[in-house]
C-alpha cells in the first residue's frame, strides 16, 4: 500500500505532463491548442518544458480549450485510484503571478470535486466562460470577502455565503478585503 509520501508530485511537473498528454491525446499541435485557448504557442511550449509556470488565468483558458476541469491539469493522474485524500498529500498549487493558492481536497475521480482557495487581498483572477462550460460550480466563502463577477452580474459575498453559478459566462474572482479570502469551490460535471 502506498503512503502519502509516495503520492506527492511536484504540481509544475504534473501540470506539464498532463498538458502535454491532453494535447497529444487529441493529436493537437501547439498551434491548435494556442488557437483554441488564446494562449500563445510559446507559452504552452514553455509550460510543457517546465520553463514557465502558468497563471490561474492561463490554466483556466487551457482547461476550457480541453473541456476538462482545472484540477485535471493540476492533479496527478497517479492518484486516480485513491479514495482517501490525505491532507499532507493533497496537491497545492500557487499562482506565480498573484499568490492565489489552490488545494485539491477531493480524491481524484470523485463525482463532486472540492477545491479550497485562498485569494490574497486585492487580487483579481479572471476566467473565460469556456472554463465552466462542462461543470456546475458553487462558491462557499469560509473567511473574508469575495466579489465574484459572473458576466455583467457582480456578487458581493461574505463568510457563510454560498453562490450557485448560472449559465457559463466570463467571470472573475476578486478579494476586496484587507485579509485573504478563503473559499470552497464545489464542482460537478454538467
Amino acid at each position: 500500500m502506498q503512503g502519502p509520501d509516495d503520492l506527492e508530485q511536484d504540481p509544475a511537473e504534473a501540470i506539464a505532463a498532463t498538458l502535454r498528454h491532453e494535447r497529444e491525446t487529441r493529436k493537437w499541435s501547439l498551434a491548435d491548442l494556442a488557437e483554441r485557448s488564446g494562449v500563445s504557442k510559446a507559452m504552452i511550449s514553455k509550460i510543457e518544458r517546465r520553463e514557465a509556470s502558468p497563471t490561474a488565468t492561463v490554466l483556466g483558458r487551457l482547461s476550457g480549450a480541453f473541456g476538462v476541469p482545472l484540477s485535471v491539469l493540476i492533479a496527478s493522474a497517479e492518484r486516480a485510484s485513491e479514495r482517501l485524500s490525505v491532507a499532507e498529500a493533497q496537491v497545492v498549487w500557487t499562482d506565480p503571478e498573484t499568490g492565489y493558492l489552490r488545494r485539491a481536497i477531493s480524491p481524484a475521480g470523485a463525482p463532486v470535486e472540492l477545491i479550497e482557495v485562498s485569494l490574497p487581498s486585492g487580487v483579481r483572477v479572471p476566467y473565460p466562460a469556456s472554463a465552466f462550460a462542462f461543470q456546475q460550480q458553487q462558491i462557499w466563502v469560509l473567511e473574508g470577502r469575495l466579489d465574484f463577477s459572473e458576466g455583467n452580474v457582480l456578487h458581493h459575498l461574505k463568510a457563510g455565503d454560498c453562490l450557485l453559478l448560472g449559465v457559463p459566462s466570463d467571470c472573475a474572482f476578486f478579494n476586496p478585503g484587507p485579509v485573504p479570502a478563503r473559499y470552497l469551490l464545489v464542482l460537478s460535471r454538467r
